[in-house]
């Protein structure tokens, strides 16, 4: 089976997209990047590469790490970052997979 060519879009994604995509998406969101009304449905695998590297780029501003954003960029990353596992979570996701390993 192969690999499909385009990503499916946020709104589409497994796990209410909680995948590293997703985060991808949200934090580019977070940094401005691109809309929070784009979810990336049909790019290519080296559109999803450039946004990381766009969002990577800003994630080193900060030492890759929440507590060193300034204060509207941290409220961003809790508001856009708190939505999505709410919407996750009722569409089924609940974290196991993620943390599942760390018994």
């Amino acid at each position: 089976m192969s690999k499909p060519d385009k990503y499916v879009g946020l709104d589409n994604d497994l796990n209410g997209g909680m995948t590293s995509i997703g985060k991808i998406i949200r934090d580019a969101w977070v940094f401005e990047i691109i809309d929070e009304t784009e979810t990336c449905e049909g790019w290519n695998l080296a559109g999803i590469d450039a946004l990381l590297q766009k969002v990577n780029n800003e994630w080193d501003k900060y030492g890759c790490m929440v507590s060193q954003l300034p204060e509207s960029l941290a409220k961003r990353h809790r508001e856009i970052h708190a939505q999505a596992m709410e919407k996750a979570k009722a569409a089924g996701w609940s974290g196991e997979h993620e943390t599942g390993d760390e018994d």
